[in-house]
């Protein structure tokens, strides 16, 4: 596939470089002479972003934000080599986001023990951190201006206590993170777009998810640029399947409490359904294979939300 791919509203989106092609991307938002990059990927993508710039004749000294949705490594990876590699910019941050990028050594140590050496390595390569004076937390409802372009700022929690999404009111668009789930570009087949909640651990939280897609909605959004992966239409049926799929999910984690195994199961049957219900003709076998590791992190995430639930 495409490196970049350019959308209308001066937006282009880029491919992260992150496990294979149209897994993840970030995307440049230009403005007049100014311009802003909203996610990062990981250290690996800043390459495909440099040569963009170049082709388009952009210094980098135009480049005026760096903008994580929130601090987990795919969308925050590379935070630190691209503020290294763009002078001028400032990093625009949730508030429990900004010390994880001045000083990420607990996001790469949870991360290795997760991963191991090598594959960290490869998936998210050098973590390197930003001089907290170059680093702006943003408040619920703040905004900021991108050569007159306003962006503003929600907090969207659900998915994560440190994400927010950024509405631009030029493109009637929500750059969405993870707060809008994922839709690969294999969900979207024969006319349907097929999204799933993402619930990863360890901060997921169903009421306040819910919450966060109805404070989108509320802005009568025409379009989402997700990380996961591209841009789609923004609709009420779209908001809809995600928080059905939530609330299913949570009855799945308490009826009887099942094992991460059994629960993974019941995910992956229950979407894999869904799939098909709505015209994602691939078969079965390859849906499984493709969603397994979407559905290992979602079980885990709804396990360590029962357990807190069960705690409190």
């Amino acid at each position: 596939m495409n490196t970049y791919t350019d959308l209308d509203h001066g937006i282009t989106c880029i491919d992260a470089d992150y496990v294979q092609p149209g897994t993840a991307c970030f995307y440049l938002l230009t403005q007049g002479d100014q311009c802003a990059v909203i996610e990062t990927g990981t250290s690996h993508s800043v390459p495909a972003l440099q040569r963009l710039l170049r082709e388009r004749g952009i210094a980098a000294e135009r480049v005026r934000f760096v903008i994580p949705t929130h601090v987990h490594l795919d969308h925050a990876g590379g935070v630190g080599a691209m503020m290294a590699a763009f002078p001028e910019a400032t990093l625009l941050i949730h508030p429990r986001g900004a010390r994880h990028m001045s000083d990420p050594e607990r996001l790469v140590a949870a991360a290795r023990s997760v991963y191991g050496e090598d594959v960290f390595a490869r998936l998210y390569g050098t973590i390197l951190p930003v001089d907290p004076d170059r680093i702006r937390q943003m408040q619920d409802g703040e905004s900021v201006s991108l050569g007159g372009r306003r962006l503003d700022f929600r907090h969207t929690r659900g998915h994560a206590e440190h994400h927010f999404c950024i509405w631009d009111e030029r493109s009637r668009g929500w750059f969405s993170g993870d707060m809008f789930g994922v839709s690969y570009l294999w969900c979207r087949h024969n006319g349907a777009e097929f999204l799933l909640p993402s619930t990863t651990p360890s901060q997921f939280d169903p009421q306040t998810y819910l919450a966060s897609l109805e404070l989108l909605a509320s802005y009568q959004p025409q379009r989402v640029y997700l990380t996961h992966f591209g841009v789609l239409n923004y609709s009420g049926e779209k908001s809809r399947l995600l928080a059905l799929q939530i609330e299913a999910y949570t009855e799945f984690a308490r009826d009887g409490a099942p094992d991460l195994d059994t629960l993974q199961q019941r995910l992956t049957d229950f979407t894999v359904a869904l799939l098909v219900e709505r015209g994602v003709h691939t078969a079965v076998d390859v849906l499984r294979s493709r969603l397994a590791f979407d559905m290992h992190l979602n079980a885990q995430g709804l396990v360590n939300w029962r357990e807190r639930v069960r705690k409190n």
